[in-house]
């Protein structure tokens, strides 16, 4: 380290003499800051990226090169197969191939042999009035409700000779009392006026009586005079077909048909007792059962709270 003097003859300041004989920063001098704005902070960083793709770019061409090499890649080859072998079997999933259908039937019979409409009932009418109470209720509620309701009107013409206002304070408790009891005596009188005082026995007619759509149709067809014209879709039915990926449908008429496609004519009606047996006791609308499930194996739902198998997202309740 020294001092330099101009060709003047003045003091100047003293540098660092480096290691090579170089002269370094003049020593008392700040190095000029970066600008607050980043603005050389930026430039720098541009150089940089520059050489770090450069350098990216040369080590991807090193590796394209090494894989080329005889020998090398079968990792990679070999995780390629595996891919494509599990993508080739999810493509040929199907949901409602008869196969699978036919181990879904199996296993409900096993597990409800005996399903049947859990609503109580001694005819048609008091099969048809307990369906529309049960509406937005469960049916545990309408059998405390019905007993008595018999009991206090024992005919469907008993019923005709009601009003709605009349009817209300004896369904109260079954929910949205007031237009079941229009939609109970509305059917009630037109049972009387157009069919004689008996429940009709087919679709076109069941539908013509207030608040009979075709779910309450279904189930007095199909349990009280076990005609099959279509399949029972309440909100068990809509909720476990579309976790087993019978039907990706939400409108329940959708949901119907889809199932009367696939599943055969004879079980229409079993079947549906079974789901919503099912539901009740296992397949619940939140945290199902499915370590008790005999289901669970083929079911790919995707809430599933515990699985052995893999789940999908399309599967949803």
């Amino acid at each position: 380290m020294g001092t330099r003097r101009t060709p003047e003859g003045a003091a100047a300041l003293c540098y660092h003499v480096g290691s090579n004989g170089g002269t370094n920063m003049a020593r008392g001098v700040m190095p000029r800051q970066p600008a607050r704005t980043g603005r050389q902070d930026r430039v720098k960083i541009a150089r940089v990226g520059t050489g770090a793709r450069s350098a990216g770019q040369a080590r991807s061409a090193s590796s394209q090169q090494t894989l080329a090499r005889p020998g090398r890649g079968k990792t990679s080859s070999g995780g390629l197969k595996v891919r494509k072998k599990a993508l080739s079997a999810k493509r040929g999933y199907d949901p409602i191939a008869p196969e699978r259908v036919a181990e879904i039937l199996k296993r409900l019979d096993q597990l409800y042999p005996d399903a049947t409409c859990a609503l109580t009932h001694s005819s048609a009418w008091e099969l048809l009035v307990a369906t529309i109470l049960s509406a937005q209720s469960t049916d545990v509620n309408v059998n405390r409700v019905t007993p008595e309701l018999f009991r206090k009107y024992p005919t469907v013409e008993a019923f005709a000779a009601l009003t709605p206002e009349e009817l209300q304070p004896d369904i109260r408790s079954t929910g949205f009392f007031r237009n079941k009891s229009k939609s109970v005596v509305g059917a009630a009188k037109k049972v009387v006026a157009d069919f004689g005082g008996q429940v009709p026995l087919n679709m076109k007619d069941l539908l013509t009586l207030p608040g009979v759509a075709r779910k309450t149709a279904n189930v007095v067809l199909g349990t009280w005079f076990k005609i099959a014209d279509g399949v029972v879709v309440d909100t068990h039915v809509m909720r476990i077909s579309r976790r087993l990926e019978l039907s990706t449908q939400t409108d329940p008429q959708k949901i119907e048909q889809d199932l009367m496609r696939i599943i055969p004519g004879e079980k229409w009606i079993l079947f549906a007792h079974q789901l919503i047996w099912h539901g009740r006791k296992l397949c619940y609308a939140r945290k199902p059962k499915c370590a008790d499930c005999l289901l669970e194996n083929i079911c790919h739902a995707a809430d599933k709270t515990w699985s052995t198998v893999e789940v999908h997202k399309s599967a949803k309740p």
